[in-house]
């Protein structure tokens, strides 16, 4: 048996990374990235490795901030990881997914999920081991790789504050061969902006080739929801993805009888006891996971594995301005899990000014990711320099 894997010290870096588009969706408008990024370093003998772990909070997802995900981090996480010291991957694997989901009666899955996957990258390393491999320690009956590396097919993304704009984006996306698309919707202007989207995806869509879903971040009634629903379908629209807060679940399944379009569950899905109620309520048909709203690549793959097992499909999901940091975790989610309908994400520099790896992870033609991470852990390499660039604030040393 080798000697164990301490930590010497855990870093936390805000950043701001500026977008070449500007979103804008019911609970918010961004024209950058502010993802928060978790270095912990190992000690002797292990001096020399270092894990990176990403997450992205909104306050209107799980309820937390940059500032309290980094205090979660500090007053929670931190001091639980003095007694880090597995000597193998399944040990390393055993005290993650025993992280915390809550504290004080408040979720901190984002704050979560930024030290799992540190953790993940910094074992990986070690171990000489993929996080990928996680999923067979888990004992998720039919994950493990290939799972849908193969099949999946990043989605498309309906923006553009002109109507030119937004055409010769969507043909751009669709000549680089996307299928599958998604609009915000429960915003000023989108109506126009779906009649605008279905006429260029028009033909596609008729033939089957392409899909067109759309997200309402919870910003509908329940009224306002209903006087949608013929325009939705009207335009091509088969899958609407939270068009109420999660305190209208109660409705999805009358609101499900009334639509032929499956309902997609994203802002109502935090944790698995919330997984269990929607799919015992029967009314949504997909359960958007993300892996840094549900804590990490462990309880994401736990939580698709509930979802399939139940005949209900999955999407993996982002939050914009995510790095090849999270992408890299989205590909290992991907080459883990058996079926994903859905799957955004991976526009690296595309979106990004910058990113914090020294390989930006992008689809490429087809929808494809463009040479998935192989190497230990994460399997990417960050850029120290681009960390100190894109600073959005002094980074947080604290030594254990």
């Amino acid at each position: 048996m080798g000697a164990p894997l301490r930590i010497r010290q855990v870093t936390l870096r805000p950043l701001e990374i500026p977008l070449r588009l500007r979103f804008e969706h019911a609970a918010a408008a961004r024209s950058s990235a502010d993802p928060l990024i978790v270095e912990i370093q190992a000690a002797a003998p292990y001096a020399q490795l270092a894990g990176f772990g990403e997450t992205l909070v909104r306050v209107y997802v799980t309820g937390e901030t940059i500032g309290s995900a980094m205090d979660d981090i500090r007053t929670v996480f931190v001091p639980r990881l003095l007694d880090f010291r597995p000597t193998s991957f399944p040990e390393a694997l055993e005290f993650i997914e025993a992280l915390p989901f809550e504290h004080s009666g408040r979720v901190i899955n984002g704050a979560r999920a930024a030290v799992e996957l540190a953790l993940l990258d910094l074992a990986g390393q070690a171990f000489r081991r993929r996080a990928v491999d996680a999923a067979g320690w888990l004992g998720l009956p039919g994950f493990g790789s290939p799972g849908s590396l193969r099949t999946a097919r990043y989605s498309g993304i309906v923006v553009g504050r002109s109507p030119s704009k937004l055409r010769w984006m969507l043909r751009l996306q669709r000549w680089a061969g996307l299928r599958d698309f998604k609009i915000k919707v429960a915003v000023d202007g989108w109506e126009e902006q779906l009649q605008r989207a279905h006429a260029v995806l028009r033909g596609g869509l008729e033939r089957g080739q392409y899909t067109l879903r759309a997200d309402a971040n919870a910003g509908w009634d329940a009224a306002a929801v209903r006087t949608a629903l013929p325009v939705l379908e009207q335009f091509g629209v088969s899958a609407l993805e939270q068009p109420l807060s999660d305190a209208h679940d109660d409705f999805l399944p009358l609101l499900a009888s009334e639509t032929r379009m499956d309902l997609i569950a994203d802002e109502s899905l935090l944790t698995m006891e919330d997984a269990r109620r929607l799919i015992s309520g029967g009314a949504s048909r997909v359960m958007n996971i993300r892996i840094a709203k549900n804590g990490g690549l462990l309880p994401s793959l736990q939580l698709a594995a509930a979802t399939l097992s139940a005949g209900l499909d999955v999407q993996l999901g982002c939050l914009v301005g995510e790095t090849s940091l999270l992408t890299a975790a989205g590909a290992a989610f991907v080459e883990a899990c058996p079926r994903v309908r859905f799957l955004e994400g991976a526009f690296g520099r595309i979106l990004l000014r910058d990113d914090v790896t020294t390989r930006s992870l992008m689809f490429s033609v087809g929808g494809r990711l463009r040479t998935p991470p192989s190497g230990y852990g994460l399997g990417v390499t960050v850029n120290p320099k681009a960390l100190e660039r894109l600073a959005a604030d002094r980074p947080m040393n604290l030594p254990l």
